[in-house]
């Protein structure tokens, strides 16, 4: 779950209602008409910015069974190819007390609960929403609960976020990662569950559903960066 800036303008009346209601969102599209079935397509597609065809790339979309949940209101996932050892990428991706330093958008993160990283973790963070000229800045705190792990193959976590005007009820964030003949491929996908969220329509439910899916892509390469770098 990440905060992303969409490039798309936000009219008055989304914007207001929007950024009120989702401070997930840096600037939105607003309230107004469109097909909610094309929509609905539209969320089901992966970003654009990520490596959708490598040889490498997994073909599951559980990690025990488990998954986003297709019935979300907003849903996307991405991918990318890494050129490091699996072992090397689950490592980085897993030691979460140490996101803040590879990652941007993430301002404080602490562990809930001790010991190695495992199907009961949880763990506590922050990102920023920057001001907009609808919205004051503020702080989003995300509570995220693992639900299944399965060491250097996979994980899931779900939880809340937070912020000072809207609650996501529930994001659900899965993590494949498969071994290559070049690293590793990474395949991430996530589902946001919030009332405010099913009442969106066409354009503006597709510039919330392409925020989600660029802080995907964001975190992918930002991942990347560091597995691909010298080791700490």
């Amino acid at each position: 779950m990440r905060v992303y800036d969409s490039p798309r303008r936000p009219t008055a009346k989304a914007a207001a209602t929007i950024a009120a209601a989702v401070t997930l969102a840096i600037t939105l599209g607003g309230c107004g008409s469109g097909d909610d079935s094309e929509a609905k397509a539209q969320d089901s597609k992966p970003s654009t910015a990520s490596v959708t065809d490598s040889p490498g790339q997994a073909q599951d979309n559980q990690c025990g069974g488990k998954s986003t949940d297709p019935d979300a209101a907003l849903t996307r996932s991405s991918d990318i190819d890494i050129d490091a050892p699996v072992e090397r990428v689950w490592d980085v991706h897993t030691d979460v007390v140490k996101w803040k330093e590879w990652q941007d958008a993430v301002l404080t993160i602490e562990r809930l609960d001790s010991g190695a990283f495992s199907g009961t973790s949880r763990f506590r963070w922050t990102t920023p929403v920057p001001k907009s000229q609808f919205a004051p800045a503020d702080t989003l705190t995300i509570t995220s609960s693992v639900q299944h792990v399965e060491s250097g193959s996979c994980v899931i976590w779900e939880g809340p976020a937070k912020g000072k005007a809207i609650t996501i009820d529930k994001g659900t964030h899965l993590w494949v990662f498969t071994e290559t003949d070049k690293g590793t491929h990474v395949h991430t996908q996530e589902s946001w569950d919030a009332p405010l969220l099913d009442s969106l329509r066409g354009a503006d439910r597709d510039a919330v559903a392409d925020m989600l899916g660029g802080g995907l892509d964001v975190w992918l390469k930002e991942l990347k960066a560091k597995a691909e770098g010298p080791a700490s």
